[in-house]
């Protein structure tokens, strides 16, 4: 069975009665995620969609969910999957088919997914909305518009209407994705345990002498040793001044004596990614510059940890995180003046450029909103998760930073769940004191 394979029918159940007591009467349209071609023959690795995985838990591509409320069962959901195929799956690996789908996942009932445009017409019949968003995908929604053409014609002497109201599902989906139930907080900490063991790996491996994509194998192999299928995204593996660049992806520097080597990855496990990025020395101890930075950077970070409160702005870590660096780089001798009036001025920005947080999940940028209804900073919901991650890049011609302090980047950044008790990092094994990285370092 694909290890994208999430066979709890209950909590799916539930989910999507949760979602469609949110959208009200109508009927859900939704499609995973599209296989894609890389080049020549070749497919992109696939991962399936993260909606339809979340109500579903199905892993296949070209399946299709359609689903509505019923009074006397509450709902009921039908899956439009690939058919069995022995001949294909010679070449492709065994297909749970209709019959498989309805067994293993348990929705109403399911049907192969080339059934889906002579079906769909009876499913819509009597349905004043459809929940579809347009836009995804071009072929399908050719195919939608074009039923929705032959069915105004074939009716054309009563006049109805073209077409159900349709109605994007989206937020909905994302508003209820942003909370994480019991089933995905579990996920997501086992992701962050195999981020965590694959972290602790690579600070060991680092070494002069290797290059960035030796202690890379060195990480992913330990991610895919403890049962994670895939990144979350392209691991970041930078070391020197490689680390001043936010999404580095070359990965192929010669480790130097003296490095610091930033690395920015998290392993998918459940369909739901960590995202964990520490900064370590390679040669096992920091030097006085790099330890003096790193030390104002993590300052931060534990602050904006503490910050992430239940009812608190989502957006409280980043204005704290970016009150303590300003007053770190004023300690570090690389802004100068009075602390308001550098946060005024954003004196900090030229260092430190990004957000402190985002949401975390199924997506390493994950659904939910960050702002209301009035464009205010959303409150923090208990179950939510989002990153933590302050960081400084001071450029190695930068002429404003202290001659010392030239080339050094720094960030370091956790996974926070908001309990009702406070924030939980799910990240937190790996370590992150100077004293704790050095210990490990030295420990190859």
């Amino acid at each position: 069975m694909s290890r994208d394979a999430d066979p709890n029918p209950l909590v799916h159940r539930r989910r999507r009665q949760q979602l469609l007591d949110r959208l009200g009467d109508g009927v859900l349209l939704l499609p995973t995620a599209p296989e894609l071609h890389r080049n020549g023959d070749v497919l992109h690795e696939y991962r399936p969609g993260s909606d339809l995985h979340y109500l579903t838990g199905f892993p296949e591509p070209d399946a299709v969910l359609v689903a509505w409320r019923e009074r006397e069962r509450g709902h009921r959901a039908v899956l439009f999957v690939r058919p069995r195929d022995p001949a294909r799956e010679i070449w492709d690996g065994k297909r749970f088919g209709a019959k498989g789908a309805v067994r293993t996942f348990g929705v109403d009932a399911a049907f192969p997914v080339g059934q889906l445009w002579q079906r769909l017409p009876k499913l819509l019949e009597g349905r004043a909305r459809l929940f579809h968003r347009l836009g995804v995908d071009a072929t399908f929604d050719r195919r939608l518009l074009d039923l929705f053409a032959q069915l105004a014609k074939k009716h054309r002497r009563r006049q109805p209407a073209a077409h159900p109201d349709l109605i994007d599902p989206v937020p909905a989906i994302a508003a209820q994705r942003l909370v994480k139930d019991a089933h995905e907080q579990a996920a997501m900490q086992r992701a962050g345990a195999i981020s965590a063991a694959g972290h602790r790996a690579a600070m060991q491996a680092a070494r002069p002498g290797l290059f960035e994509f030796e202690v890379q194998a060195v990480l992913e192999a330990e991610f895919r040793r403890h049962g994670s299928p895939r990144n979350g995204y392209p691991s970041i593996v930078a070391s020197g001044s490689n680390a001043c660049v936010l999404h580095y992806h070359d990965n192929d520097r010669r480790l130097r004596a003296g490095d610091l080597l930033l690395i920015d990855a998290g392993a998918e496990c459940g369909g739901h990614t960590a995202d964990i990025t520490r900064t370590f020395p390679v040669s096992g101890t920091f030097t006085p510059a790099q330890a003096a930075v790193y030390r104002v950077v993590l300052r931060a970070q534990i602050a904006g940890i503490r910050a992430c409160r239940a009812g608190a702005r989502w957006d409280a870590a980043h204005r704290t995180c970016v009150r303590s660096l300003t007053r770190g780089l004023v300690e570090l001798g690389v802004l100068r003046g009075r602390l308001p009036r550098l946060l005024k001025k954003e004196a900090y920005k030229p260092f430190y450029m990004h957000g402190t947080s985002h949401w975390l999940g199924r997506d390493v940028h994950d659904v939910g909103a960050y702002l209301d209804a009035q464009d205010r900073p959303a409150p923090l919901p208990v179950g939510a998760v989002l990153t933590v991650e302050p960081g400084l890049y001071l450029g190695p011609r930068d002429r404003r930073v202290p001659s010392e302090l030239r080339g050094i980047g720094i960030r370091i950044e956790d996974d926070v769940l908001i309990t009702a008790k406070g924030p939980q990092v799910l990240t937190a094994a790996v370590p992150k004191t100077i004293r704790e990285i050095e210990a490990l370092c030295r420990r190859a």
